[in-house]
């Protein structure tokens, strides 16, 4: 937790400005038009009190459209916690609090993700706003409207060694789309609906993303003595819907001519991609966060496959189309550096995640020009790539069926079958394993969600926290043990503060598997490197994760086999729980050689027949 002294006395200073510049990031200079001439040295002028002040930002914060604000204790943010508290008592918006300026950050990220509205996290000055980094740059990344409230010193304070003081100000960077100095005593109306505009994508080619208001107080910081909060009052739950989406599309016309064109969907593709390769006749390639891996042109295995429809196969590949982000996987990231293979990428609304002109697809805004590029599938090629599909996802389940103890893959396809309502899935391994494990299903059965924007292990907990509460449903999370141990805090929850309902299924390998998968892993077969790799990759460790969940207060069971995992998983709960799924990583490589030969046989067989 970072440490929030009590305000400083005022320093003196050679001179008190009236305000200070405001310096927008990625955005025309001044467009809230608070920027300021240079301050004299004559005394201000009748200015607000902090509290008033700070109740124009939380009025100019709902009436943008923001409901949920993570709060994180401090002194120079008092202003901004009264003005909340006053307007959570008039049933206006939902507080959540926290004392680790990370977890409230991540937090604040997933309630924006579960509702797609701004969501704000308020922390006092000083090393608080720094804590925030990596939400805000997860957030840039994936386009999220995340809205950092940083309180800060009046400007006679700055730069005099005042304690908590520090430039804050543009202390994200390029990562914001819009940065605000609020000077003490001014009203930040304008400014908070300027970065509202911005972290909702109202600006032109920009998307969303997140913004940062630094809001400077002076004191008095507390509301005048006799002022007391309104009569507590109901309110409605905020929620926007977050049940899985599907969609339909007119057939492709018969005119178009036949390609073998793929459909690759990754993060947050979403049902168009299913709906477009559905009415394309062509294969569907979909990642688990791409909410599109689902339907009858699904093909499970993929990343496996595509050295089955290489150049020199009886079938090779013609043509790629990409919804959303492909990262998962190294032979998706290959198909799509080739050049002999012309690829599109669907882009109707600017995205965050790639500079233009860095990339080698075309960019394509409408489904009809992506349609005549993309063709419409011979019956042929859809048929090969489905039955290819299904021997590959035949062989992988007979693989997994014949070990009892529970492995990586098998948790992963065992946590896709039965999750329901929304699913978290963390980086490094877990998301991977549902990838190549997780079979795709008839209709959607949850809304998954996943930090791919950088697609960094900090936060997951506290994500997913955010995600359950503010889509109010039940919610599953998988993860691997270090992703876990990252966010322990992410845990605590203060007495009185919201319960999510949330199961978090923690695959307990004792240390970092994904290496083991990538160069390392032959690094470590080779042995040159002794035991540098498992130290330093690896991370072994003998953390107990029972004791640390029954230290925050919640629920824990422990398996190790697969039936295990499936009775856990089909139990009902309420609140937070963690199943800890206990596996050994040592032999997760020779599994992988093993479920990729498997398929390799099968996949060949069908296809020469």
């Amino acid at each position: 937790m970072t440490s929030h002294d009590p305000a400083e006395p005022a320093v003196p200073a050679a001179a008190e400005p009236e305000s200070s510049s405001v310096e927008p990031s990625g955005a025309p200079a001044d467009p809230a038009g608070t920027a300021q001439p240079a301050a004299s040295t004559a005394k201000p002028g009748p200015t607000l009190t902090s509290v008033a002040s700070a109740r124009i930002a939380v009025a100019s914060l709902l009436d943008g459209g923001v409901r949920y604000v993570v709060v994180a204790p401090g002194s120079r943010s008092a202003p901004m916690a009264y003005a909340l508290a006053e307007a959570s008592a008039a049933g206006n918006v939902e507080l959540l609090v926290r004392i680790d300026e990370r977890s409230a950050g991540f937090t604040a990220l997933g309630l924006a993700l579960a509702t797609g509205a701004p969501a704000a996290v308020l922390t006092t000055s000083g090393t608080a706003v720094g804590n925030l980094l990596p939400a805000v740059m997860e957030a840039n990344h994936a386009a999220v409207p995340l809205v950092v409230v940083s309180a800060d010193r009046p400007e006679e304070l700055r730069g005099t060694g005042a304690n908590q003081t520090t430039i804050q100000l543009d202390l994200f960077g390029e990562h914001v789309r819009f940065a605000v100095d609020v000077p003490a005593g001014e009203s930040p109306q304008r400014a908070v609906e300027t970065s509202l505009a911005a972290a909702t994508g109202a600006f032109e080619d920009t998307p969303p993303g997140p913004v940062q208001l630094n809001l400077a107080f002076r004191d008095p910081l507390v509301p005048d003595a006799g002022e007391r909060l309104p009569e507590e009052r109901g309110h409605g739950t905020f929620r926007i819907g977050t049940e899985p989406l599907t969609m339909t599309l007119d057939p492709a016309p018969a005119e178009l001519p036949e390609r073998r064109t793929v459909v690759l969907a990754g993060h947050d593709a979403g049902p168009v991609a299913e709906a477009f390769a559905r009415a394309h006749g062509l294969p569907l390639l979909a990642e688990p966060s791409s909410n599109s891996r689902f339907g009858p042109n699904a093909v499970g295995p993929y990343r496996l496959l595509l050295e089955h429809f290489g150049p020199d196969s009886a079938l090779p590949i013609e043509r790629a189309v990409v919804f959303g982000r492909p990262t998962l996987s190294r032979p998706v990231s290959a198909l799509l550096a080739r050049t002999d293979i012309p690829a599109a990428l669907y882009e109707p609304v600017p995205v965050a995640w790639y500079e233009p002109g860095r990339r080698r697809e075309t960019p394509i805004t409408s489904l009809p020009e992506l349609a005549e590029f993309a063709g419409r599938g011979s019956s042929a090629w859809l048929d090969a790539w489905l039955l290819a599909g299904a021997a590959a996802q035949h062989a992988v389940d007979g693989i997994l069926a014949t070990a009892e103890a529970a492995t990586g893959p098998a948790v992963g396809a065992l946590v896709w079958q039965h999750a329901r309502g929304q699913l978290v899935l963390g980086s490094s391994n877990g998301i991977r394993d549902v990838d190549l494990a997780g079979q795709p299903a008839a209709e959607p059965s949850a809304t998954v969600f996943a930090s791919r924007g950088l697609a960094g292990i900090d936060g997951t907990i506290s994500t997913a926290t955010g995600i359950a509460l503010g889509g109010h449903q039940e919610t599953t999370l998988l993860l691997g043990d270090v992703t876990f141990l990252h966010d322990a805090g992410g845990l605590f929850l203060g007495a009185g503060e919201e319960q999510p309902q949330l199961r978090i299924v923690v695959l307990n390998d004792a240390g970092g598997a994904i290496f083991s998968l990538l160069e390392h892993g032959a690094v470590a077969e080779a042995g040159g490197y002794g035991d540098a790799v498992e130290r330093l990759f690896g991370t072994p460790h003998s953390v107990d994760i029972a004791a640390l969940a029954a230290a925050y207060g919640v629920g824990h069971c422990s398996v190790s086999t697969t039936a295990g995992l499936a009775e856990a998983l089909a139990a009902p709960f309420t609140g937070r729980t963690i199943i800890e799924v206990r596996t050994d990583r040592h032999e997760l490589r020779a599994l992988h050689g093993t479920i990729k030969a498997a398929v390799g046989s099968a996949v060949a067989g069908v296809l020469a027949g």
